[in-house]
C-alpha cells in the first residue's frame, strides 16, 4: 500500500455533512466529557423548501458575558517560546476548522464543532484583572502572547473592546506583548502600538495560511480575506510596528503547495520574520477535520490524511513536544527544507528577533525606571 493510499475505507462518511455558509465545522460534535449521546433527526418540520422561497435556518453567533477569575494564563510547555498569554475570549467566531483551542469548549459541556464558533465567552472583567495583576508588589513582568489561543480580534471585538483595553493598560503600563491574529481590526490600534514599538514594547504576526481566496473561505470562514490580511502587513510594517507571518498550520496538499507564494507576498508586504507549524489534530479536532475534509476536499481527503499520518508515526496526532509543532519523518524534513530556503532567498529571519524590552514597566503611580540592556527579555513567538 502507497503511502497516499487509505488505511481505512470506512473513515470518511459516504454521504458527508452539508457544509453550513459562513462556518468552518459541518457538524456539532460532542465533547469528550458528554455522557449522553445525542443525535439531532429531521422529521420533516424542520426542512425548508426553496422552492417555497424560504431560506434554510442560519446559525447565529450568541455571545456570553464571563467574569473571569483569573486572566494571565502561564504555561511550561518545552516547545513554546512564552510562558504568559493572556485570551480576551473564549471560543472563536472565524470558524478556523483546524483550531487547537476547540477542544476547550468541551470543558464548557458544549460541542468544539458548531458551538466553538457560534456560542462565544467574552471575559467582559479582562483589564480588570490584569490591572489587578500588574498592580500586585509580587507581579515579575515578563512578555505577554496575546490571543494565541482564540482571536483577540475576532468579530465581537469591534463592540465589546475588551482587547482595546488591555492593550491600553499594557501600553499605560509600559509592558510588552506580543499579538497574533487573522484579523485586520489589530490596525485600528495602531495608535498604541506605534509608540510602543518605538520603545521596543510590542511585536506582532499576521497568519496567513493560503492566498487562495476560496479555501480560504472554507477554512476560516469569518477571517479576513488572504489580500486583506496582506495588507494589514503593510500597515503594521508601515507604522514601524515589527510583523511576522505565521504560517499555521501547514495542511499537505490543501495550502502546503502555497507555501512559497505565501511567504514571497508577505515578505513584499512588509513582514521581517516568518515561522510555520504542521496541522495538529488534537482531541475531537481530528473527527471535526475529517468531516471538512469530506465536504470540501472528498478527491484528496484521504492523501490529505494519509500524509498527515507519515508526519505524525502512523496515527493522526501525536501530542510529543518535540515533534508536534513540526512533525516528523521523510516528509517533516522536506517542509523544513523548503521553508528554510524559502526565507532565507526573501531575507526573513536574516535578524534577530523577538527583543522586547522590560525596562519601561511601571505599577501604579511608580516612576518610570531607566532604561538597562539588561531588563530586555527574548521572545520568539514569531
Amino acid at each position: 500500500m502507497s503511502p497516499d493510499e487509505p488505511t481505512d475505507p470506512l473513515e470518511f462518511p459516504i454521504a458527508p455533512p452539508t457544509p453550513l455558509k459562513g462556518r468552518g465545522a459541518v457538524t456539532n460534535l460532542q465533547g469528550r466529557y458528554e455522557k449522553d449521546e445525542r443525535e439531532r433527526i429531521d422529521d420533516g418540520w424542520l426542512h425548508t423548501d426553496a422552492a417555497d422561497g424560504e431560506d434554510s435556518p442560519v446559525l447565529r453567533t450568541q455571545v456570553f458575558e464571563e467574569r473571569a477569575k483569573s486572566i494571565l494564563t502561564r504555561n511550561a510547555s518545552p516547545d513554546i517560546p512564552f510562558t504568559v498569554s493572556l485570551n480576551p475570549y473564549r471560543g472563536c467566531e472565524h470558524g478556523c476548522i483546524y483550531c487547537f483551542a476547540r477542544p476547550t469548549h468541551s470543558y464548557l459541556g458544549l460541542s468544539p464543532g458548531l458551538d466553538f464558533e457560534s456560542r462565544i465567552y467574552a471575559k467582559v472583567n479582562a483589564g480588570e484583572l490584569l490591572e489587578r495583576e500588574l498592580s500586585k508588589p509580587s507581579y515579575q513582568p515578563e512578555p505577554i502572547a496575546l490571543g494565541v489561543n482564540t482571536d483577540a480580534y475576532q468579530p465581537v471585538e469591534r463592540d465589546l473592546r475588551l482587547t482595546r483595553r488591555v492593550i491600553e493598560i499594557l501600553h499605560e503600563r509600559g509592558h510588552p506583548f506580543a499579538a497574533i491574529t487573522k484579523s485586520s481590526l489589530i490596525e485600528r490600534d495602531i495608535d498604541l502600538l506605534a509608540p510602543m514599538a518605538e520603545r521596543g514594547q510590542v511585536m506582532a504576526a499576521i497568519t496567513v495560511t493560503t492566498l487562495d481566496a476560496d479555501i480560504a473561505r472554507t477554512l476560516e470562514p469569518r477571517a479576513a480575506t488572504p489580500s486583506r490580511r496582506l495588507r494589514t502587513i503593510r500597515a503594521l510594517s508601515e507604522a514601524g510596528i515589527p510583523v511576522g507571518v505565521s504560517i499555521a498550520p501547514v495542511i499537505p496538499f490543501v495550502t502546503e503547495p502555497d507555501m512559497e507564494r505565501v511567504l514571497e507576498a508577505c515578505a513584499e508586504a512588509g513582514a521581517t520574520s516568518a515561522s510555520y507549524i504542521v496541522l495538529r489534530l488534537p482531541w475531537e479536532v481530528a473527527p471535526l477535520f475529517k468531516d471538512w475534509l469530506a465536504a470540501h476536499f472528498p478527491d484528496r481527503a484521504d492523501r490529505v490524511m494519509s500524509r498527515v499520518r507519515d508526519m505524525r508515526g502512523g496515527k493522526d496526532y501525536d501530542s510529543n513536544f518535540a515533534t508536534r509543532m513540526k512533525g516528523e519523518g521523510l516528509w517533516a524534513d522536506m517542509l523544513k527544507q523548503r521553508f528554510q530556503k524559502a526565507t532565507k532567498r526573501l531575507g526573513l529571519n536574516a535578524r534577530q528577533r523577538g527583543i522586547l524590552d522590560m525596562s519601561g514597566f511601571r505599577r501604579p503611580d511608580a516612576p518610570s525606571a531607566p532604561a538597562k540592556a539588561a531588563d530586555s527579555v527574548q521572545l520568539k513567538l514569531f
